[in-house]
């Protein structure tokens, strides 16, 4: 379901950040270096490893076009670097000259937040690279930022356990203590959750912490209803303090990373765990899912980074909101028949099923004639099962002597049509279109998808019928786009072209 693909080992120290774009992965280090690599191969591009900081870097992100790199470190700085060759084209420095900790792009590419150990965060301009707006928290260091998907505020997290929300003025708008020993990562879902109230759009938000925690919240904001967080749950899973945590971008599933040496994979409907990933030998520092592609970076202190690949069962996994379903049917063991069979009402037949050997692709394989011939689902209404339970030859002496009754056929008749439910449902989970794959305007599957400057992927053709005739806003923001050229998504041709191959057999 979710497998191992590469490893990066090209860091001398540990590794503090991973970030994608469409094309590329950037990954940071205590030993002072950025570094490049394409998604095509996972080979280092001829500019990186990017070198100027002369200590730590803590942070590094992409401008929603991903042609420009921030990165922010001990030094006090924060960089903006050209991704096509590497120049550096801005290097803000920290009014106070506190090391920086944290940075992060507006969704619009007009603003880049960072912030720093001594609780400062500024608003810089990303294209004039000045100063914008200034604040401060009151205690604790600011290692944690994350903007609203609609840009109109922007979250940030303290070392003393703060979370802190501010507008697009850097007006102070709340401030909450969310973990007690201090916050270490939060990450909103790029997709609302809807709710039709007054017409509000309320988004997930999620924290981790020095406390174990990983917790989500429910943010909204408008201004004429003015802000409000409320904390919807608690996932479980670390055993100790987790470092970093991100939403994948369809905002199906969550991921967190933990000085515990695990990755943990939520679905973020139902909140169960859908993977573990042992693979890091020190604490797990930074995760980050890749847009429109099934990739998922994690970075550890020991030095490296590893590029996990999700399947598109995985995707429907995500999507699933019954635990029975969370992986394809045809995959079931013997075991999870059994479980089905409880969930479905149908425990007396268990013991059957698991006599002949049933797992899930014998399970949707099961007519009329295999489960009155091969099953001997035509017997009386059970009131022998000790005979049948001990064993086939048993089932074949009692279905000699008893015939059929009512009973029994109704109970034949309600396995058939739970298998056909079964079957209706696992075909339209695997052939479901994954929303990555369609156009936000169109609403149909992307044939042509190119990326816009707001970060979101549409089809070419519609996109540019919308910038000619809607005054170049964003489809996703209702900003105003920052630019109207629009690149190809090779990588999300590729993997659209794959699924087609897959359900067009």
């Amino acid at each position: 379901m979710v497998k191992l693909i590469h490893t990066l080992a090209d860091h001398g120290d540990d590794v503090n950040c991973c970030a994608f774009s469409f094309s590329l992965l950037a990954t940071c280090s205590l030993d002072k270096t950025v570094r490049l690599y394409s998604l095509s191969d996972f080979t280092e591009l001829p500019h990186s490893p990017l070198k100027f900081h002369t200590y730590a870097v803590h942070c590094c992100c992409f401008s929603p076009s991903g042609h420009i790199l921030a990165s922010c470190s001990t030094d006090g700085t924060t960089v903006l670097w050209n991704t096509e060759n590497g120049q550096t084209l801005a290097v803000m420095e920290q009014p106070s000259g506190s090391p920086v900790r944290v940075c992060q792009f507006s969704p619009d590419s007009t603003c880049l937040a960072s912030g720093a150990a001594d609780g400062t965060v500024v608003l810089w301009n990303a294209q004039s690279y000045k100063l914008y707006r200034c604040g401060s928290v009151k205690d604790g260091s600011l290692v944690a930022c994350a903007f609203s998907p609609n840009g109109s505020f922007f979250v940030t997290g303290s070392s003393c356990g703060d979370l802190t929300v501010w507008d697009d003025k850097m007006r102070c708008l709340h401030s909450e203590k969310a973990h007690d020993l201090g916050i270490t990562c939060c990450d909103f879902s790029s997709q609302p959750v809807s709710d039709g109230e007054q017409g509000l759009q309320f988004f997930r938000l999620a924290s981790c912490g020095q406390d174990c925690q990983v917790k989500i919240w429910v943010v909204s904001f408008t201004r004429i209803f003015g802000f409000e967080l409320k904390y919807k749950s608690m996932l479980s899973g670390h055993c100790a303090p987790v470092l970093a945590c991100a939403f994948s971008h369809d905002g199906q599933m969550l991921v967190s990373g933990s000085v515990d040496k695990s990755v943990i994979v939520y679905d973020t409907n139902t909140e169960n765990i859908l993977h573990t990933l042992t693979q890091h030998t020190r604490y797990v520092t930074t995760c980050a899912f890749a847009p429109h592609t099934l990739l998922l970076a994690t970075g550890s202190m020991d030095k490296t980074v590893n590029i996990w690949q999700f399947d598109l069962e995985t995707l429907c996994q995500a999507r699933s909101t019954e635990d029975h379903l969370k992986q394809f049917t045809e995959d079931w063991s013997e075991e999870d028949v059994s479980t089905w069979l409880c969930a479905q009402g149908l425990k007396d037949l268990v013991g059957i099923f698991k006599m002949n050997n049933i797992d899930g692709k014998e399970l949707l394989n099961l007519t009329k004639e295999s489960l009155a011939a091969d099953l001997q689902i035509v017997l009386t209404c059970w009131t022998h099962w000790d005979l049948i339970c001990s064993g086939p030859s048993d089932v074949l002496s009692l279905s000699s002597m008893k015939m059929p009754t009512t009973e029994s056929l109704g109970l034949r008749s309600k396995v058939l049509r739970k298998i056909e439910e079964l079957r209706t449902r696992v075909k339209s989970l695997s052939s479901e279109i994954p929303d990555e794959f369609i156009c936000p305007i169109t609403r149909e599957l992307m044939k042509d998808p190119v990326i816009a400057s707001d970060g979101y992927s549409y089809e070419k053709e519609a996109m540019e019928n919308w910038i000619s005739t809607k005054k170049r806003t964003s489809p996703m923001t209702n900003l105003v786009l920052p630019s109207v050229v629009l690149t190809p998504n090779r990588t999300l041709k590729m993997a659209i072209d794959r699924w087609l191959e897959l359900h067009q057999k």
